[in-house]
């Protein structure tokens, strides 16, 4: 789960581009193109990303996730991971963990914890419930917003919609991440 971080995204776009361009130099024009069109996409979106964390009162900055798919974006941008309820090998949380979880959402006076719109998480809701915090269950994290053709159907899409999400729930800005195209 590299793709959260833009700048990482841009570095699967660079190493397509030489790849092709290795396979393919007379196509190389066109890969550097492209390529530099995305770059050009990927800066403005980091800086809008930027910018609507910055709007977040810095006490709010936390994220608690379903997926721990956040781990590459919070450090960028000034985001601390509290936790996800499923790690990167699919296990559920004990019963102790959950507790723990529930106290260090209260202790840390955390607004909102997300989940999935791909994966429904009774135990993200019941931890939102018990700590008395917001459940918001819309972040994408496999699923592209919108129907393919959709301007909003990609990768930038499913960024603007997260930052959108994240910055309502947490006390931010939403509106800085409309700019981007």
């Amino acid at each position: 789960h590299l793709w959260p971080n833009p700048m990482l995204s841009l570095k699967y776009a660079e190493i397509a581009r030489d790849t092709l361009t290795k396979r393919d130099p007379a196509g190389a024009d066109v890969y550097n193109k492209n390529y530099d069109a995305f770059k050009a996409r990927i800066e403005a979106l980091d800086k809008a990303i930027q910018a609507t964390v910055d709007s977040i009162p810095a006490e709010n900055r936390k994220l608690l996730t379903y997926h721990d798919s956040f781990a590459y974006f919070a450090p960028r941008y000034g985001m601390t991971v509290i936790g996800a309820i499923q790690p990167a090998d699919f296990s559920e949380p004990s019963a102790r963990e959950v507790a723990e979880l529930i106290t260090q959402l209260k202790n840390e006076k955390v607004p909102a914890i997300f989940g999935s719109e791909v994966f429904p998480s009774t135990v993200l809701d019941q931890i939102g419930k018990e700590a008395g915090v917001q459940f918001i269950d819309t972040l994408r994290d496999d699923d592209l917003p919108g129907k393919p053709g959709d301007k909003e159907h990609s990768y930038i899409g499913l960024m603007v919609a997260n930052l959108t999400t994240m910055a309502r729930a947490l006390g931010g800005n939403p509106a800085l991440m409309d700019s981007v195209d």
